[in-house]
């Protein structure tokens, strides 16, 4: 049975309509400390989390006493930027409880489809996790307007469960999983527990949000699904209003609906990695490299004999033995310039040589695919 005490990294999803109590405009407080204590549990056992979390236009909105019906976008944005800090402190103090540090991550669209900038968002969010921390992550709804917005949480989870290779997704919702219609008016709805693939029978099956308080239907939910599982990522879909209801999740004791990927999220990286159909360059590497390579090590600076293309910084490459045979693919953590630069050099000396500390690596062995 597919349970969540396996879960390594775990991005959990939460809407405002769980949050935010939706007559006060304010936050559920016994509803954020019960989910603080369930983080922490598994905290403790060593799962790296991140929590994507909604409410800072609801909780804005109420402190700056704007009127009810739709907000014009300044007004959204005003709401946002007051809303966010009520927010952050919120998931501070809740998780200070249990001493575990809180950093706040404001996305756009941009920042996962503009690769220098999923970049850095990625590794910044990798070195928290290092470091014990748990990121809290919304939409920058103080600068997004429509062109650079996700538009709904579920899709910014999924973006960040695929740029953090995550491999569990909860996305808490106001709903317990995924049925054959809309159960709230159709009484012979059907759940369905397990999905392996999303076919356009179960696109069909996506409704509109419940809530005011919510932007997100059945038919975002599916769409994260997509993004998750193409990323290997497995994701479920559960009715997050009771208090406690990730630690119900944990314990088995709440339905869910699991949507499960053939692959893992490495193997899914690497298979796209593998399946680029054009590389922006090429690494020559020594034979001390070639051996490391094959033994599953990271491609160091010091391997590297010569730099062909002018790639960025994320771009795919190939890299070559001293014959110029292909040995395999890989993401490069230096751009072309930079790369050369450090070409035969010590990981020690990058510092010194570029004038700032970036990777030790070359290209990192989770972002190398070795033929």
């Amino acid at each position: 049975m597919t349970t969540l005490l396996d879960a390594r990294r775990l991005v959990v999803k939460v809407g405002s309509s769980l949050l935010v109590d939706e007559a006060k405009g304010e936050i559920r407080r016994d509803w954020l400390e019960a989910l603080a204590d369930d983080v922490a549990r598994l905290h403790a056992k060593g799962c790296e989390i991140v929590l994507v979390s909604s409410g800072a236009i609801r909780l804005g909105r109420t402190h700056l006493a704007l009127p009810g019906g739709p907000l014009r976008l300044e007004e959204s944005q005003a709401a946002a930027a007051t809303g966010q800090i009520r927010l952050a402190h919120a998931y501070q103090e809740a998780l200070a409880r249990h001493g575990i540090t809180v950093a706040q991550i404001l996305l756009t669209l941009d920042d996962s489809e503009e690769r220098r900038r999923y970049l850095n968002a990625r590794q910044t969010m990798a070195t928290l996790l290092g470091l014990k921390a748990v990121p809290v992550i919304n939409e920058n709804d103080t600068v997004a307007t429509d062109e650079i917005r996700f538009g709904d949480n579920d899709r910014l989870g999924a973006r960040v469960a695929e740029m953090i290779s995550a491999d569990t997704l909860v996305l808490l919702s106001d709903i317990d999983g995924l049925y054959t219609g809309d159960p709230r008016i159709d009484p012979t709805a059907t759940f369905i527990p397990e999905i392996r693939e999303i076919t356009p029978a179960i696109e069909a099956m996506g409704g509109n949000a419940a809530s005011a308080l919510s932007n997100g239907g059945m038919a975002t939910k599916l769409i994260a699904g997509r993004i998750a599982m193409a990323a290997g990522c497995r994701m479920a879909i559960a009715n997050g209003r009771a208090v406690g209801a990730l630690g119900a999740l944990i314990d088995r004791h709440a339905r869910c609906s699991w949507f499960l990927p053939e692959a893992s999220p490495r193997s899914a990286r690497k298979k796209w990695i593998r399946g680029s159909l054009k590389t922006a360059g090429s690494l020559t590497v020594d034979d001390g490299a070639v051996r490391a390579l094959s033994a599953g090590k990271s491609l160091l600076p010091a391997g590297v004999t010569a730099v062909a293309g002018d790639f960025r910084r994320g771009d795919v490459v190939d890299v070559r033995d001293p014959a110029g045979r292909l040995l395999g693919r890989g993401l490069v953590a230096y751009a072309a310039e930079d790369a050369r630069r450090i070409a035969g050099r010590k990981s020690a000396e990058i510092e010194r040589l570029l004038g700032f500390r970036g990777r030790d690596e070359i290209v990192h062995r989770d972002d190398l695919v070795v033929e």
